[in-house]
């Protein structure tokens, strides 16, 4: 008896430790989608050439993704012919599959593949460039499949449907727009529509929408074409909403909202890129509508994202489509700490305190140490394959740093030994 105890034991421990496909969950700039990975024992400073390059992969077809990394398997999604496409690697990248989802984006100027998959409950959930929402098996199967920008009359944005689902509990949430629904969330098990957000008679906008659990709720944050937006997860209720539009004094029309927002303590943080200013609001969950805390036009990332570390956030300017700085910003002032030409505007993540930069004209990688009076590298290399802009976000896992470059897909190696 004692020695069965023991057996079921240490089963259930290693369990807890390692996790299983059932419970982990991936996707859009890692954990809580706050571009902070959870690794440590990396390295701190770079050999020159870089680091080592474990494996790379061709022909994933083109697109602006980042890759989703499970216990099992790395996930990507690319466009074939007409087609979105998800692949799936090995860790040591092998290509185990690869099977076309829905209809890729009918927007000329912007038809490669934008969702990051979202792995959770044993499965992959991913969004077409025209609206199909699919649940795909780990074995590369359509479990379900539902057009939901065709159900709910939505209008694709501008520049395609960049949408990565959020799953919370036994939903995946999605954000249509239009006259029929802000968001709706849909069983994960068989695709029914589990509840609704009544319309605000706004359109969807680019924004990988945020998750957050505070006292006792689960709330999502995204963006319309005017408001900041908290929804309950539970049922569907909008609970706030912040007029983000009315904090540019230029009104004008084209205005795009992109990056996940950042959220401390009860305060969001937004900021995106086309001359606009970025914004610190408090949010409450009684329903209290949000207050204004400051505003910076500086801080305006195009396509990049942004972290916090510490007191600070980090990000880049859209100074035009192609040329921008990177930045650094007080968190509790807004003021402006310093802005700093290195090569171009780019995306940026962080990892055990340390910032990772990836600059989206040429292709240039920094590790950065996090400093409020400079841009502080200590070490940096060039991915020089692939096409088209450096746009897709890097990740991290299991000490590996993952870089997308249109269809090629380079993992190296920065564990410290």
């Amino acid at each position: 008896m004692k020695k069965y105890f023991f057996t079921i034991t240490v089963a259930v421990l290693l369990f807890t430790i390692t996790g299983n496909a059932f419970s982990q969950q991936a996707g859009w700039r890692g954990p809580g989608r706050t571009g902070i990975y959870n690794e440590t024992g990396l390295l701190k400073v770079w050999p020159e050439a870089g680091p080592t390059l474990l494996w790379e992969a061709n022909g994933i077809g083109m697109g602006y993704s980042s890759a989703t990394v499970t216990n099992d398997a790395i996930y990507i999604t690319g466009i074939d012919s007409t087609k979105d496409k998800l692949t799936a690697f090995t860790q040591d990248g092998k290509k185990k599959w690869d099977m076309k989802y829905g209809n890729m984006s009918k927007v000329n100027s912007a038809p490669e593949s934008r969702c990051t998959p979202t792995f959770s409950n044993g499965n992959i959930f991913v969004v077409s460039g025209q609206g199909e929402l699919s649940c795909v098996s780990t074995e590369g199967k359509i479990i379900w499949m539902v057009d939901y920008y065709n159900k709910y009359g939505a209008s694709v944005p501008r520049f395609g449907i960049t949408e990565s689902p959020v799953v919370v509990d036994n939903k995946v949430i999605v954000t249509p727009g239009g006259n029929k629904a802000a968001m709706v969330a849909f069983n994960i098990k068989n695709g029914d529509v589990v509840w609704e957000t009544p319309s605000l008679n706004e359109g969807s906008q680019y924004v990988n929408p945020l998750l957050i659990e505070e006292k006792g709720m689960k709330v999502i944050v995204t963006c319309t074409t005017t408001y900041i937006i908290g929804v309950n997860a539970a049922d569907g209720k909008l609970i706030w909403k912040f007029n983000f539009g009315s904090v540019n004094a230029d009104q004008r029309g084209g205005k795009n909202y992109i990056h996940t927002p950042i959220y401390r303590d009860g305060f969001i943080f937004m900021a995106n890129g086309y001359g606009q200013t970025s914004a610190k609001i408090r949010i409450y969950f009684d329903g209290k509508e949000p207050e204004l805390v400051w505003k910076n036009p500086d801080i305006n990332p195009h396509v990049g994202g942004m972290v916090l570390i510490g007191n600070y956030i980090y990000s880049s300017t859209h100074d035009n489509n192609q040329m921008g700085r990177w930045i650094c910003v007080d968190w509790t002032t807004g003021k402006t700490m310093w802005i700093t030409l290195w090569n171009n505007k780019g995306s940026i993540i962080s990892a055990e305190g340390l910032l990772y930069i990836y600059e989206e004209k040429s292709g240039n990688v920094a590790l950065v140490r996090p400093n409020s009076e400079k841009l502080d590298i200590i070490s940096s290399f060039k991915v020089t394959k692939g096409e088209g802009p450096y746009w897709a976000h890097p990740v991290i896992d299991k000490g590996r740093l993952f870089l997308r470059h249109g269809d090629y897909l380079a993992v190296y190696s920065i564990k410290a030994k």
